[in-house]
């Protein structure tokens, strides 16, 4: 763990919520917070985990990157 006032610990998420923001919900005009949940959830399921390539991932998809893992 870092210290207070550090920004380590949440890099990572600050970086993916920059992301959602970004790509989705500035692109969206919401009507209710329900439409927005489902959204969201078919945004990170459908695309980011499934066809958004990461840098971190060798520029795969999270979910071609973790079955290549388990396979090998």
């Amino acid at each position: 763990m870092s210290r207070k006032a550090n920004a380590w610990d949440n890099a990572a998420v600050e970086s993916f919520f920059k992301t959602l923001k970004v790509e989705r919900v500035y692109q969206v005009r919401y009507e209710t917070r329900a439409q927005a949940r489902l959204d969201i959830v078919d945004w990170i399921e459908g695309y980011y985990n499934r066809r958004r390539i990461h840098s971190v991932a060798n520029y795969l998809p999270p979910v071609t990157y973790e079955a290549r893992l388990m396979a090998a």
